[in-house]
């Protein structure tokens, strides 16, 4: 065989191989594209070999392999998230203020209430930021009532041993307080006492401030905030302003309507709630009003606006408290602002 014959018996021989090859890379990118695309290994900006997939509409998604890979920043602490609102309970970044908070409602969750309430008001005593200062009043707002209305000690409480001839009444009377108060918060299950019983009795002094532009009521004891309630005041400005006091209280009130009819407690159209509390004029500029008071509403979607007659509206699940803390003869300041 001559030199002819061997590249001419070669040569057919290599062109089917080099068109099947072709044939081969075609399918495998003809394939690649169909499925979504085809891959480029190339170094990115960094200087990292990454891989970009190409689809078929030109928009390439880089993989970025694990060694080029950065830590990210380490993220700020946020601020003390609370279980009440969801919100921060401290707006200030301060970190000793966020400790004062944090402290405060540790105690609150440890249940070391007088001292969670110490701590509270002092914080309220230094913030001037709306948000920080409602949820702190929330938070302090609970935790008095509950030392209140509970024998907890605390520093407005006075132990009192009963003497003979002593009751509810003469004890109330003798400290400022209500029947109510001691009977409640003592857990007493009659009114009937008998010597050498203890009692946790409320020696402090409540005073109530309510604001017709917000429609709130701020109580206080010993002129340190004790708790905030919304109330209903007058519409058209008809609440009068000035400085009054509780004269009188009654449980499960009548209301008279304006025609003089009687409209028994429980009626549908008896707008005075659960609970009644006159006031009457006590300051030297206020005038000498008739018929206004702080009473319930079975209609909770008046609070917190200027709808009523006159007179102050509150939940009735929270004038039935306010009736048990203060007793005849609190100052109940009103004010426009």
């Amino acid at each position: 065989m001559n030199m002819q014959e061997i590249g001419e018996f070669k040569y057919p021989n290599r062109k089917p191989i080099l068109l099947i090859i072709i044939v081969v890379i075609i399918g495998v990118i003809g394939f690649r594209w169909y499925k979504g695309g085809y891959k480029i290994l190339e170094k990115n900006k960094s200087g990292h070999w990454s891989c970009s997939i190409f689809h078929r509409n030109n928009k390439p998604v880089e993989i970025v392999p694990q060694a080029s890979i950065r830590k990210p920043a380490e993220q700020k602490v946020q601020p003390v998230q609370t279980a009440l609102t969801n919100q921060p309970a401290v707006v200030n970044t301060d970190t000793n203020w966020n400790a004062d908070i944090r402290e405060a409602i540790a105690l609150e969750d440890g249940k070391s209430f007088v001292n969670a309430r110490k701590k509270y008001l002092e914080l309220l005593k230094k913030t001037v930021d709306s948000k920080v200062r409602e949820e702190i009043e929330h938070r302090l707002g609970k935790i008095n009532i509950d030392l209140i209305l509970t024998p907890t000690a605390m520093p407005e409480k006075q132990e009192y041993v009963v003497r003979a001839g002593d009751s509810l009444e003469k004890i109330a009377k003798k400290y400022g307080t209500t029947v109510d108060l001691i009977h409640k918060s003592n857990l007493l299950s009659s009114h009937v006492i008998k010597a050498g019983d203890r009692l946790m009795v409320l020696a402090g002094k409540f005073a109530i401030k309510v604001s017709k532009a917000r429609n709130d009521m701020c109580v206080t004891l010993n002129d340190e905030f004790f708790c905030r309630y919304g109330v209903g005041t007058g519409k058209f400005g008809k609440t009068p302003v000035g400085v009054f006091v509780v004269n009188d209280k009654i449980k499960e009130p009548v209301w008279w309507r304006p025609d003089g009819r009687e409209i028994p407690f429980g009626d549908p159209e008896n707008i005075l709630g659960t609970r009644w509390m006159s006031i009457k004029a006590s300051g030297a500029d206020t005038p000498d009003v008739k018929g206004y008071g702080i009473h319930g509403t079975w209609d909770e979607t008046s609070i917190g606006k200027a709808e009523s007659a006159g007179c102050i509206r509150m939940k009735n699940s929270e004038v039935e408290q306010l009736f048990v803390m203060v007793p005849v003869g609190t100052v109940v300041t009103i004010t426009e602002q």
